[in-house]
């Protein structure tokens, strides 16, 4: 029944990530909450988000802004490197919750005459190294990065195809990090198997469904749950006082 129950979540949330660029995550990691004990819950979901994220850019490699792509590639290290000590310092992240869905309803809501939020080639940069520091912090990448794709100059599916590579690398670099922490990826082979099959077969379905997506409904599907991540965020603040 574990196994069972992990596949079909793993299925329906790729499908979700590879339509919308996110809430899949977020929806595979409470559902694996039933099934698995915490100390597995990370390190496996981390694997299966990679595969999810690595699969959809490759679906989709053709619409992949490559320049967004590398200067973000560029940020990360620096990042990682800097969310090492950060994690020790941190002992109360709420306050970052709150900035977050700020943000993240600033870039919904923002009256006409107010700049979007358009970064250049150094801002993407930038943002790979605050991506790295709130990947182990808060585990909010996906709403985090989807922020800076709410604008009118790019189609549904270099949305989906770049934000998936560059969530693709922050996963990746939560590999080492384990590893560093003695988990032993291949106790849990069967676990992880299935849930890579899973989100393969998933992300292929959404793929599918995307190109058939109208644009005007696309946007505003993406706008709904990045609302919902922000009234999320703030219940995680709220919650946190």
């Amino acid at each position: 029944m574990t196994l069972l129950t992990l596949a079909i979540s793993a299925i329906l949330t790729s499908t979700i990530s590879a339509l919308i660029g996110m809430g899949g995550g977020v929806l595979l990691l409470a559902l694996m909450t039933l099934v698995l004990p915490y100390q597995l819950l990370i390190p496996i979901h981390g694997i299966a988000q990679l595969i999810s994220n690595g699969t959809r850019s490759l679906l989709l490699k053709h619409h992949v802004r490559k320049d967004f792509f590398l200067a973000f590639l560029l940020g990360t290290p620096i990042g990682s490197v800097c969310a090492y000590y950060l994690l020790n310092t941190i002992n109360d992240s709420s306050t970052y919750y709150l900035l977050l869905a700020l943000l993240i309803l600033y870039s919904i809501f923002k009256p006409k005459r107010l700049p979007s939020i358009v970064l250049s080639l150094k801002g993407w940069c930038v943002l790979g190294i605050l991506a790295s520091i709130v990947a182990p912090i808060l585990g909010a990448t996906g709403p985090f990065i989807a922020v800076f794709y709410v604008r009118d100059d790019l189609t549904k599916e270099q949305i989906i195809a770049t934000k998936a590579a560059q969530q693709m690398l922050l996963h990746l670099l939560k590999i080492p990090l384990f590893l560093s922490l003695d988990f032993n990826y291949f106790q849990h082979l069967d676990l992880i198997l299935v849930m890579v099959a899973g989100v393969v077969l998933g992300t292929f379905s959404g793929v599918k469904i995307l190109d058939k997506m109208n644009e005007k409904v696309f946007r505003i599907i993406f706008k709904t749950v990045l609302f919902i991540s922000a009234m999320r965020l703030i219940y995680k603040f709220v919650e946190g006082l």
